[in-house]
């Protein structure tokens, strides 16, 4: 494993942004998403997540759980609830590995998985042909408010002369340029979404700062993520991807 002691990720803090008193998200956003119907075919069995607490989910799973293909490894970016879902990780859990950044590991030791990985900023882990790197990003990692260690990161997996890079739930930063020249990116899943957010602190990428990235990347294609299900900012939910 490669390890470096200077971190380059960026941990954002609790205090809200400049103006975020302005808005109202409760009755802008969080009571009308209530009696939003839930976009997509119902499927059973409801296993995937359909409430981040009490926030709910306005758009069904693409894919019922059980109709999956085989899972050789598990990536988890980090710790907060819409990512990291423990009931929905014990039903995918089959003796496979799990990777998660440093900090994360006791969340999953006890689903069923064979081995949990923690990694660190620019470790990385050699699992069969694939190669892991955890990679910095601009976010923050805490599951709950007393969290003070949990790590948080993207993923990087080459596999022979082809690459995928996850950016996990990143904000834009400078890093992504230092990310493609460290690393060699193909595919780039990068969000678009959720970023508006009721406390105006800089939590989640737009798709303009999406593109950005993608160009300092130097990927040769890029797949949106992170937009559509849950009502999470002020941003219109169905009209991000025209943006792009």
């Amino acid at each position: 494993m490669l390890f470096e002691l200077r971190k380059d990720g960026h941990r954002v803090g609790l205090r809200p942004g400049k103006g975020w008193l302005r808005r109202n998200f409760f009755t802008e956003v969080y009571i009308p998403s209530l009696f939003t119907r839930r976009q997509g075919r119902p499927a059973r069995p409801l296993i995937w997540s359909l409430w981040l607490k009490v926030i709910k989910r306005i758009r069904r799973p693409g894919i019922r759980i059980d109709h999956l293909p085989a899972i050789d490894l598990v990536l988890v970016t980090h710790a907060h609830f819409d990512h990291l879902d423990r009931r929905t990780l014990r039903r995918v859990a089959s003796a496979q590995p799990i990777v998660v950044p440093r900090g994360v590991g006791n969340l999953v030791h006890d689903l069923g998985f064979d081995r949990v990985h923690e990694l660190r900023e620019w470790e990385h882990l050699d699992v069969g042909d694939v190669t892991i790197t955890l990679t910095p990003c601009h976010h923050w990692g805490a599951r709950v408010l007393h969290d003070r260690d949990r790590g948080f990161g993207g993923f990087h997996l080459r596999l022979g002369q082809r690459t995928v890079f996850h950016c996990g739930d990143s904000a834009y930063f400078a890093g992504f340029k230092k990310i493609g020249t460290r690393l060699p990116v193909e595919i780039a899943l990068l969000p678009i979404g959720a970023y508006e957010p009721p406390s105006r602190r800089e939590v989640h990428m737009n798709p303009e700062e999406a593109v950005q990235a993608f160009q300092e990347l130097g990927a040769k294609y890029m797949v949106p993520m992170h937009y559509g299900s849950f009502r999470l900012s002020y941003e219109p939910l169905q009209g991000v991807p025209t943006i792009l």
